[in-house]
């Protein structure tokens, strides 16, 4: 269920009932792509179940699924089907289309051509902590986690100043300083150890890079590549040896992973009749979300803590003040060897 996820803030939600969010949520439940249309996006039941409910709460934890289906051609066939159109456009006219022109005969070749294409789908799951004041977001990419963002804040917004306002989680240390940190004194934050993969990136125009993958990171050689001026972008990390992720540098987590102790656990409380395991949603969202619960706090702290929203305003206005004292400074002379000239 939560293979990847980017963290979120609630700043500002005065939440409705259920109720009225399952209401506005069917207002945009998912359709199918139509015969010609590229692209369809829209809410889905999270248990699977055709006109179910699209919020589910589970313990507390509410649940959203959003549905997304694409039609590509491929753009060889694009490339084929239009060189032939504009050929024959040539021979019919006496002229080639170019330009604008040839640009909208590509366009007529490709509504032609979604008809026969084949659906893609993907699903991205939305977890709302209400007591932490906190959403979870199964994406990879702060892109596509912030075109979801926006998505919830238009549909679940409240005009008499509920609007839902969410903000990505700051924290104190940034995650490639933390990180470049933990590698170079070989020490992983209290309750996390760190594992044999990661990926460290010349913060210049060549972006050289060096990755580990299955290899111990209790070396001298990591250390001296931060040294050289290198800084991780991703860390495999494991929590109180339960849930193994990759921590990147945009505070995104990847690969996540509950451990066999986990996953053991919840089988043992199933077979004593406390739910079907892996074969329950409901036990699936309460295995998922009380791990996370519990390890992105820890994972907060070993970062410094979460900035507080002032902080971030502060540190935005800082920014701005410093590029603006940059900008007044009087710079060089525009012709400074004028003043090394013998007289």
């Amino acid at each position: 269920m939560f293979k990847n996820a980017l963290i979120y803030h609630i700043e500002n939600w005065n939440a409705p009932a259920l109720a009225l969010i399952e209401e506005r949520l069917g207002a945009a439940r998912f359709v199918e792509c139509g015969a010609s249309q590229p692209e369809s996006v829209g809410w889905v039941e999270p248990r699977g179940a055709a006109h179910g409910q699209l919020i589910e709460s589970v313990a507390g934890q509410w649940l959203l699924q959003l549905c997304s289906e694409t039609k590509a051609v491929p753009g060889s066939v694009v490339k084929t089907q239009l060189e032939a159109q504009l050929v024959k456009i040539e021979k019919d006219t006496g002229r080639r289309p170019k330009g604008k022109a040839a640009k909208e005969v590509k366009e007529q070749v490709v509504h032609s051509l979604l008809p026969r294409a084949f659906p893609k789908r993907a699903s991205t799951w939305v977890w709302f902590d209400m007591a932490a004041k906190r959403v979870l977001i199964t994406a990879a990419s702060t892109k596509k986690a912030d075109a979801i963002v926006s998505r919830l804040a238009e549909l679940l917004g409240d005009a008499k100043g509920g609007g839902l306002l969410l903000r990505q989680q700051q924290t104190q240390l940034s995650p490639a300083t933390a990180m470049a940190a933990w590698l170079s004194h070989k020490e992983a934050p209290h309750g996390f150890s760190i594992d044999r993969e990661c990926e460290l990136k010349q913060p210049d125009s060549e972006k050289a890079a060096v990755r580990y993958a299955r290899h111990t990171l209790d070396i001298d050689q990591v250390g001296e590549h931060i040294k050289e001026g290198k800084l991780p972008t991703q860390v495999a990390m494991t929590w109180s040896g339960r849930v193994s992720f990759v921590l990147t540098d945009s505070m995104a987590l990847k690969k996540i992973k509950l451990l066999d102790v986990v996953l053991e656990a919840a089988e043992k409380a199933s077979d004593n009749g406390a739910g079907k395991g892996h074969q329950n949603f409901d036990a699936d969202v309460a295995l998922a979300t009380g791990e996370l619960r519990l390890l992105i706090p820890d994972l907060l702290a070993a970062l410094g803590g979460a900035l507080a929203r002032d902080a971030v305003a502060a540190a935005v206005a800082d920014a701005v003040a410093a590029a603006a004292t940059l900008a007044a400074t009087p710079g060089p002379s525009t012709a400074p060897w004028e003043d090394a000239v013998p007289a």
